[in-house]
């Protein structure tokens, strides 16, 4: 799933290449995509494309329609989703079908993007409204982990809120927006934590070091996909992980030097996540709950 890092290069790449635009044709591939009917995705035909942003995991279309009402045509990619952009977008009509198809959004120059979602769990999510608030997953997003709100003082705040997992608050969407499985995974690798530790056991050191690994993780993450075309966010993403998808392999040390150990893995029902248990746990593996399971 895109994270922070890559929706933002998402947001600037459509920024670059769609403000002053017309939009001259909206084609719905996937009805159940779409998740609002009133605007329909046809009111946004003849308007310009003011702006391209991003909410959390959400980019965010911001377009001045013929009508001179802004609209904003805004989307989740989930799992599977993915933005792919032509300089010269097929001409066929987009009909609904079984194809991984699900928005067509063509311009007056004849490029255009196509939101796309692969496999048959369909979790990409369209909508069109006057304002993304509107949409209540906007609405309750937290706290941005890389604007001037997300303070030292803030994240400790966040922290004292309820005991709970570390890995799962940085996952909270509610709590702080834009991290998913891969950048906690990575950010807890960075500060040495344990994805299990429990928030409300931590000591301010150690949350001095979580709230520094979540800027420099993600802040470097950002600058390495800035500039990158659509097509190549995600295998820079892979390339960048040091512990996330790299299940068997030496780890490379939370701060670059080899530690001698492997990642390992925990697996659930439907994710894994990836820690080392040299930098992060002491030396003891965590128990993989769904491999006992299998071996009982």
């Amino acid at each position: 799933m895109p994270e922070l890092p890559e929706v933002e290069a998402l947001a600037a790449f459509l920024r670059e290449r769609t403000v002053g635009r017309t939009v001259t044709q909206i084609g719905v591939g996937d009805i159940a995509a779409l998740k609002t009917f009133r605007p329909p995705p046809d009111a946004l035909v003849g308007g310009t494309v003011v702006d391209a942003g991003r909410h959390g995991k959400w980019l965010d279309l911001l377009v001045a329609t013929s009508t001179g009402e802004p609209l904003h045509l805004v989307w989740h990619l989930s799992r599977a989703g993915w933005v792919r952009w032509s300089e010269k977008l097929a001409t066929t009509p987009v009909r609904p079908g079984r194809s991984p198809l699900a928005l067509r959004v063509r311009l007056d120059d004849g490029s255009g993007f196509d939101l796309t979602e692969q496999g048959t769990r369909r979790r990409l999510a369209v909508h069109v409204v006057e304002d993304p608030a509107d949409v209540p997953q906007i609405a309750s997003l937290g706290v941005e982990p890389l604007s001037p709100e997300f303070t030292r003082e803030r994240f400790g705040a966040l922290l004292a809120a309820r005991n709970q997992q570390v890995k799962g608050l940085l996952r909270d969407q509610g709590t702080i927006a834009g991290i998913g499985n891969a950048y906690s995974d990575e950010i807890l690798h960075a500060a040495r934590t344990s994805p299990f530790a429990l928030t409300g056991k931590l000591s301010d050191e150690q949350a001095d070091v979580i709230y520094a690994a979540v800027r420099e993780v993600l802040a470097q993450a950002v600058a390495e996909a800035s500039g990158k075309p659509a097509a190549e966010l995600k295998d820079a993403k892979r390339r960048g992980m040091r512990v996330h998808g790299r299940t068997g392999e030496a780890c490379p040390g939370w701060d670059g030097v080899p530690c001698g150990d492997t990642v390992h893995e925990v697996s659930f029902a439907d994710s894994s996540l990836q820690y080392c248990p040299t930098c992060q746990t002491g030396g003891k593996p965590l128990a993989d709950r769904r491999l006992s399971r299998l071996l009982r």
